[in-house]
């Protein structure tokens, strides 16, 4: 199973675009749970920290940060297929 978590911001455009994206295509990665994450939230503030998250959405893979602020979505597909073979 692929964690992604995705490390969010209430009224982020971004973020918005990137969950209406999952909402589309989440269910061709069914191995693969989506954690949202909101960035005020003490957990939230650790990963920022953690992650030096500078933009929203923070998007973080099994523990690795793949990207901060607009997400390529084609290159999260493709990591995501790789990673499950799907």
């Amino acid at each position: 199973m692929v964690l992604l978590q995705e490390i969010t911001v209430p009224g982020c455009v971004e973020c918005k675009r990137f969950e209406e994206w999952w909402k589309t295509n989440g269910a061709g990665f069914p191995n693969v749970r989506l954690e949202q994450i909101n960035a005020l939230d003490p957990a939230g503030q650790e990963m920022v920290l953690k992650y030096s998250i500078m933009a929203s959405p923070g998007i973080i893979i099994n523990e690795e940060l793949f990207s901060s602020g607009g997400v390529n979505t084609n290159a999260l597909a493709k990591k995501l297929r790789e990673m499950t073979n799907s």
